[in-house]
């Protein structure tokens, strides 16, 4: 009998770690990001990215504080502009304002506490 392949369905979550929980979760509220709702661990915190099918950005507090560099999560956002605008506001510093990049998307990217790049974008068209 013909095995059927399996493929990857969907991202469940990403998971980064950082120096200190309340620092991080402060600075993500702050971009409006939302917790998930449910039980608590001590270092530990997951925020609920889009609607039906939700994935999740994890943090998670390293031990002793110490964090490596990582790389970059992309965050699709209804409107780019709009939320760079609130990054501002929220005394966050992108690296760059918003633009339109050559492979379809409107981005920006900025840096959360521990050095991680965000990049928020936005498919052009």
């Amino acid at each position: 009998m013909d095995e059927v392949a399996a493929r990857i369905e969907t991202l469940s979550a990403v998971t980064l770690t950082i120096s200190e929980i309340g620092r991080s979760v402060r600075f993500y509220e702050s971009l409006g990001f939302r917790q998930r709702p449910g039980h608590v661990f001590p270092g530990f915190a997951s925020f609920v990215l889009g609607g039906a099918g939700p994935g999740y950005l994890n943090l998670l507090e390293g031990e002793h504080g110490e964090v490596a560099g990582w790389g970059r999560v992309i965050v699709y956002v209804s409107d780019v502009d709009a939320f760079y605008r609130q990054a501002l506001a929220a005394g966050v510093a992108p690296e760059f304002a918003p633009r339109d990049a050559p492979w379809g998307e409107r981005y920006f990217h900025l840096r959360d506490p521990d050095g991680h790049e965000l990049s928020f974008a936005k498919p052009l068209g």
